[in-house]
């Protein structure tokens, strides 16, 4: 009976605009929330079977569907919080609320715990590779979780700072490679740290080559040794150019023991308190390296990288994913990376607790990306994602819903005075 689905369309229409207030509420209730994604609710038609044309019309009513717009960005806001980290495009931040099942989340304001491990006010936990000893990251699996581990700062509360670069530009006199001329070996020494942070001395002895003839020999043998271990490192025979245009350079380096030296680059390879060192010297005909010129002896640039051991003074993450330690020394290292997660249909993911979402099949095969690279953004630190609730189109629908609503219930309140009606025929 027609009047019968009208009553039954009256309340389908209110269930259906319960529902609209529902995700309504919902997205204003989060509209302070950072990382929410607003929820819509769609209407769609029902159709009673015969209803399409001739005789008695039935009402078929109304159903919805809610869905949320995952893959919405809201608007980005500066925060003072180092670690505070939204994306900036696409993609998804890897976190674990329990230690085991890795989830995504889109923003999150983290700080370390008393264990050391970058966690949010909610209770998850940022995951992330761990950085080798020099920073690198390692070669792992881009479309498995199995490699990611919780970022934990604490390990990295002391950390060395080893030598790995030396250069050295001196001039040597000229005069003390000619014939009869009497020149005692000349010494520098230069500073290196070790692999425990420990300062250790490096010293090269430059002795001149005793002319054979009427010309000087415009030779040197250099040793270097390792004050450390007493142990030489490498000798070499230096030969200096005399022409007019490269006068006093190189043009000449013999190995006679140790690393060898590479004539592209200057440097000779050598290992110093157990690490690999480079120990730049000049290239042939650069004034910006060993020299032989007048009669004096001149250390023009003695200069190492590396420092004693450093205390962790800060933690921040930069657009590239990368969770960097700055220690109190001046230098910095990367500790951790934090990959960008992409699925091909983010809207297939499930919504849990906390703005979080849980990999699905529906969401499709997952990849985690570099961030700043591919289709995924690029990670900003001192930065949270915003609500993407807009207030005023939210309240708007609240009126027309309220208006929805007693619309559907005055069809009700119709139907029930029309059946009492026909009630009353038979009186």
């Amino acid at each position: 009976m027609s009047i019968t689905s009208s009553m039954n369309a009256g309340v389908a229409g209110l269930n259906a605009n319960s529902s609209r207030l529902a995700t309504i509420s919902d997205n204003i209730a989060n509209s302070g929330t950072y990382g929410y994604k607003r929820v819509d609710t769609s209407f769609y038609e029902m159709v009673n079977a015969g209803s399409s044309g001739g005789g008695n019309y039935a009402a078929g009513g109304v159903r919805t569907t809610s869905s949320r717009d995952i893959g919405e960005s809201g608007a980005l806001i500066g925060t003072s919080n180092a670690t505070d980290i939204a994306i900036n495009g696409r993609g998804f931040i890897p976190v674990t609320a329990d230690g085991n099942t890795t989830v995504l989340t889109t923003t999150g304001s983290f700080s370390t715990d008393a264990n050391g491990y970058l966690v949010t006010d909610s209770g998850l936990t940022l995951m992330g590779w761990a950085a080798n000893a020099d920073g690198t990251i390692p070669a792992v699996a881009r479309e498995s979780m199995a490699a990611l581990q919780p970022v934990q700062i604490n390990l990295n509360q002391a950390m060395s700072n080893p030598t790995t670069e030396m250069s050295m530009a001196v001039n040597l006199p000229a005069t003390a490679t000619r014939p009869g001329a009497t020149s005692e070996p000349l010494t520098q020494t230069m500073e290196y740290f070790d692999t425990m942070g420990t300062s250790q001395a490096l010293t090269a002895t430059f002795t001149p080559v005793e002319a054979t003839g009427t010309a000087a020999s415009n030779q040197w043998t250099m040793e270097l040794r390792d004050e450390a271990s007493g142990e030489v490192t490498g000798s070499y025979l230096l030969t200096f150019d005399t022409n007019q245009a490269a006068g006093g350079t190189l043009s000449s380096v013999q190995t006679l023991s140790g690393g060898a030296y590479d004539p592209e680059t200057g440097t000779i390879g050598m290992t110093l308190g157990g690490t690999e060192v480079s120990f730049d010297i000049g290239t042939y005909g650069a004034r910006d390296g060993m020299t032989q010129l007048s009669d004096t002896y001149t250390p023009s640039s003695i200069q190492k990288n590396g420092s004693a051991i450093g205390s962790l003074k800060s933690v921040e993450i930069d657009q590239n994913g990368q969770v960097i330690a700055i220690y109190n020394q001046g230098f910095s290292r990367t500790i951790y990376q934090v990959p960008v997660v992409d699925v091909p249909n983010p809207e297939g993911l499930k919504t849990l607790n906390n703005q979080t979402y849980e990999l699905t099949n529906e969401a499709g095969a997952f990849y985690l990306w570099d961030a700043g690279t591919g289709p995924v953004g690029t990670t900003e630190g001192y930065t949270l994602e915003e609500s993407t609730t807009d207030v005023a189109h939210e309240l708007t629908a609240l009126i027309q819903t309220q208006h929805a609503y007693s619309s559907n219930a005055k069809i009700i309140q119709t139907v029930d005075e029309m059946l009492q009606e026909t009630t009353d025929l038979k009186r």
